[in-house]
């Protein structure tokens, strides 16, 4: 592939966004979904030949820069696409898993109104992630980084009629807006430091000085690692993806699996040249993604809404991903960022089929026995919950199962990666748990919604849990179609193929101890090879493949365990749970997700709007503002009345005035006169 035909990847896309939006309105509902499968189709068709052309040429690295971009004496900016082997991946998964999304998007939205709004963002997100993957520079990967913003405010605020998801979109914008400050006091001190954005430029001039440790490095990995803490969704900058399943399902799927929450964890793997050089900074990170892992899986437990459930697992996993940044095992952190996008996509499209086939119904305690009424939307979820249970051979089990053993195996911090194994462990068995929950729950044992009533909120409360009302902002997309059904094909298609990705996405990186070679991880030793921390995957290669097997054995003991719990609570003795424990202090601490919410909007927003009000309408308006218009009109009475008199109409007025101006030109000059001699 000629790399000059980089730009067509980013750019179709953005016709798809112009076609769409301009003329959408007036078009048929086959022809708007027609232009945007079209427009990414080809996208995902030259990502394929981009792989075909760089794996049999042997190119490691191929670029496309276009004339300067902004240029001021002694700093410059070029528009460049560049890609690598990570780029490779990122754009498969990309181009493939949203490809995939936008064809179940033609049917799940087919009775929606702004059919033509919604595949317009769609493909104006796809726009900005792919320019943010291609960008050969901080700063263009900054325009697409705040592009992906602006779409997924769109996006989640697609039912912009609903207050819910209103300001659901202004929370995302609103959060993410705080990490994208630290990206760019970061960008900031790469310029101070280093007189350039280009990743080419500042990763040689941190390779050329080994001596360069922690310092201003440190700083700037920080401060990278809040943009990213923003983006993903990391604690305590989390808050804003639950609130996005406001927006429609395919949206939930694409923000969640393949693209935005991912762009944090590309951004520190991109970087890793920089956090390599600051310890501190790859222990936060690693910390950071524990805390995070542990503490969206508790609140996952306990939650109704079954996209919600969703949500807080993709905070969880983003948090395994930020483990292995954070212990220096990128490789398997991109492992989990492309088996979490198979996944994690198909469990909310999945999910997506569960809430058509019911009209719209999101609550968990309004389903069950839908095993037998929705067979492919079963056996297809299924395998999705297997595979992020961690339980092998599908995708999930290998990697995650990676960062855990590279986590034990941090030798830069062996305590630190001990304790953080552990938490990873424990995370792992509460994320079988909350996963064969909602499996259950929804599949198996009773049905306990109301066919006749589907779409409409129900008084029925299953006995295990919590009686809390529902959430607010269920999709509401199919409400009205009274029946259990399954959905049509072009929503069960690409839910086939992303089941067979789940199961059969994590054999590439199958480890030596359990049989294979880990091509997965030796595709991306051209990027990740030159890091100073290698010797943590040397070391971890060190460990007996008898421990590795060890260990990859009691994590699949967890997983199991976490299963038959759930398999007890929600199959065999339904009730017992919530009778036990539902009324508990700690049950309400996590069902009101340790009300973190609240916590801020008592400390932050209520503050900030007190003070708003109190500054910018007390002062700002009421003095500057309403003050400066009455000063000026005052000013301006003033002049008038004085210009009024002088323009009388009267001749000897007129003669008075200019004596009274000849006298004040007489005496300015006599006293000029004066003073000069």
């Amino acid at each position: 592939m000629n790399p000059n035909y980089l730009w067509l990847i980013p750019v179709l896309p953005f016709a798809g966004f112009l076609i769409n939006g301009t003329l959408g309105r007036k078009l048929a509902r086959p022809a708007v979904a027609g232009i945007a499968l079209l427009f990414t189709a080809i996208p995902a068709l030259l990502v394929a030949w981009l792989w075909s052309t760089m794996l049999s040429t042997g190119a490691l690295t191929m670029s496309v820069t276009s004339r300067s971009w902004i240029t001021v004496p002694g700093f410059h900016v070029n528009f460049a696409f560049a890609v690598d082997h990570l780029t490779l991946i990122m754009l498969a998964v990309v181009t493939g898993v949203g490809f995939l999304i936008h064809i179940y998007s033609a049917g799940y939205m087919a009775h929606e109104e702004g059919y033509w709004r919604f595949f317009a963002y769609l493909n104006l997100f796809m726009f900005f992630m792919l320019v943010l993957v291609l960008a050969a520079n901080f700063l263009l990967l900054f325009v697409g980084w705040e592009g992906v913003g602006l779409a997924s405010y769109l996006l989640i605020g697609f039912y912009f009629t609903k207050d819910s998801a209103a300001n659901a979109g202004k929370k995302a914008f609103v959060v993410n807006r705080i990490g994208d400050f630290g990206f760019l006091l970061a960008m900031f001190l790469i310029i101070a430091h280093f007189g350039s954005l280009s990743f080419g430029d500042v990763f040689a001039a941190v390779n050329a000085h080994p001596a360069w440790q922690g310092g201003f490095l440190t700083a700037i990995a920080l401060l990278l690692l809040v943009g990213a803490a923003g983006k993903s969704a990391q604690l305590p900058l989390y808050v804003w993806l639950p609130d996005a399943m406001e927006g429609p399902t395919p949206v939930s799927a694409l923000i969640h699996a393949a693209t935005m929450v991912t762009a944090g964890v590309y951004m520190v793997c991109r970087t890793h040249v920089i956090f390599d050089r600051s310890p501190l900074a790859l222990s936060v990170v690693a910390i950071i993604g524990a805390a995070t892992a542990i503490f969206a899986a508790t609140i996952g437990m306990v939650q109704h809404d079954i996209k919600r459930v969703l949500a807080y697992s993709t905070v969880s996993q983003l948090g395994y991903m930020f483990l292995g940044c954070g212990v220096a095992a990128y490789s398997a952190a991109v492992f989990h960022l492309m088996t979490h996008a198979f996944f994690k996509a198909l469990l909310f499209l999945a999910a997506g089929s569960v809430i058509h086939a019911l009209s719209g119904e999101q609550d968990m305690r309004l389903m069950g026995g839908l095993k037998k009424r929705i067979p492919v939307t079963y056996w297809t979820m299924t395998a999705g919950v297997i595979a992020i249970a961690g339980i092998p051979p599908l995708a999930g089990f290998f990697s995650k199962d990676e960062i855990l053993y590279r986590t034990f195996a941090f030798e830069a911090n062996p305590m630190l990666g001990k304790l953080l194994w552990a938490v990873g462990l424990l995370t792992a068995g509460l994320t079988s748990f909350y996963m064969f929950r909602l499996w259950y729950k929804t599949f198996a044992g009773e049905e306990r919604f109301d066919e006749a009533h589907l779409g409409q909120a129900h008084a029925v409360v299953h006995a295990d849990e919590h009686p809390a009302g529902h959430d607010e902002g269920q999709d509401t997309s199919h409400q009205g179609h009274h029946g259990v059904h399954e959905s049509p094909w072009i929503m069960l298609a690409p839910l086939c193929i992303l089941a067979l990705l789940s199961i059969i996405g994590g054999w590439i990186g199958i480890p030596q101890a359990l049989g294979g070679s880990n091509h997965f991880e030796h595709f991306l030793d051209p990027v990740f090879a030159a890091t100073t921390h290698a010797e943590n995957a040397v070391n971890a290669d060190q460990v007996s493949h008898s421990m590795e097997l060890v260990l990859a054995a009691v994590s699949v003991l967890v997983a199991l365990i976490g299963w038959f719990v759930a398999r007890i609570f929600y199959l065999k003795k339904p009730g017992t749970l919530g009778a036990r424990f539902g009324n508990s202090a700690l049950y309400k601490l996590v069902a009101n997700k340790y009300w973190v919410d609240e916590a801020y909007d008592a400390t932050i927003v209520q503050p900030t709007v007190i003070g708003s009000r109190i500054l910018l309408w007390g002062f700002v308006e009421n003095v500057l503002v309403n003050g400066s218009g009455f000063v000026s009109a005052a000013i301006t009475r003033l002049f008038a009345s004085v210009t009024r008199k002088m323009q009388s109409g009267n001749i000897r007025s007129y003669a008075g005035w200019l004596a009274v101006g000849a006298a004040i030109i007489l005496i300015a000059m006599t006293a000029s006169a004066l003073h000069i001699h």
